[in-house]
């Protein structure tokens, strides 16, 4: 379907099919495509409505009968470390994230299949091959950056860049009023590191830089244990029937 730029988007709603964190529960999606000169300002627009980001879709949950998914974003202005995020920002203070287009390497997709086999093994993304990975990197039609993070090096004050072996990395969407984490991955080894929530950490620190508002982690989903990180981030909010509402 071409869509000119003067039209309004197209919203499709998927089949239901098993939904991925609460069992016994089925999930429906609405969707539309984020394409062309227009997408950028549409993806800012949804974003804020509490839709993600796959690709070129844009996507919100449409469930008859159950609103457990809950858009989150934190309050980056009000956002102070508690004791346990000083913790993991002491324990990476040798990590040095770095900037770069959206574009995929072999050595992403390397700690990308490393990251499913230890952590979602039996997660709908297991058979993505690098096709699909570089696919999902770099199918955008708005403004994207990829985040690779590496043990700081004897130039990195001079060059910003970290060396050795990459262990982890954000797929992160620029907005007018925000940084929107699509997804992250990192090297299963290290996960006493706790570079999930370092990376969140590290883009609340970056929204602050660029004097952005919020920092979007997509669904918290009440009842699925490993979306609970998510809320441990406050002050944020939570888009509600009446709109975005502050949780401290």
């Amino acid at each position: 379907m071409t869509q000119h730029p003067t039209d309004a988007p197209q919203f499709y709603l998927t089949a239901p099919s098993p939904c991925p964190y609460l069992p016994g529960r089925l999930e429906r999606k609405v969707f539309t495509h984020l394409v062309g000169d227009r997408a950028p300002t549409m993806n800012d627009v949804l974003t804020q409505g509490g839709f993600r980001r796959s690709q070129n879709i844009a996507y919100r949950p449409a469930c008859e009968s159950c609103r457990s998914c809950i858009s989150v974003r934190i309050l980056v202005d009000s956002f102070r470390p508690a004791k346990r995020h000083r913790r993991n920002l002491k324990l990476n203070t040798d990590l040095v994230g770095t900037e770069s287009p959206a574009s995929p390497t072999s050595e992403q997709y390397s700690l990308f299949r490393a990251y499913l086999d230890a952590r979602h093994a039996d997660g709908g993304m297991i058979d993505m091959s690098m096709l699909d990975f570089a696919m999902m990197v770099e199918d955008t039609h708005v403004d994207t950056m990829v985040v690779e993070y590496r043990r700081r090096g004897p130039d990195t004050m001079i060059n910003g860049r970290g060396v050795g072996d990459l262990l982890g990395v954000a797929l992160s969407d620029i907005l007018s009023d925000g940084l929107s984490m699509v997804y992250s991955f990192y090297d299963p080894e290290a996960a006493w590191r706790g570079l999930g929530n370092f990376m969140i950490l590290d883009h609340v620190r970056r929204a602050r830089a660029r004097g952005l508002p919020y920092v979007y982690l997509g669904y918290w989903v009440e009842g699925s244990h490993k979306m609970d990180y998510k809320i441990g981030f406050r002050p944020q909010e939570h888009l509600m029937p009446r709109g975005w509402e502050r949780r401290d």
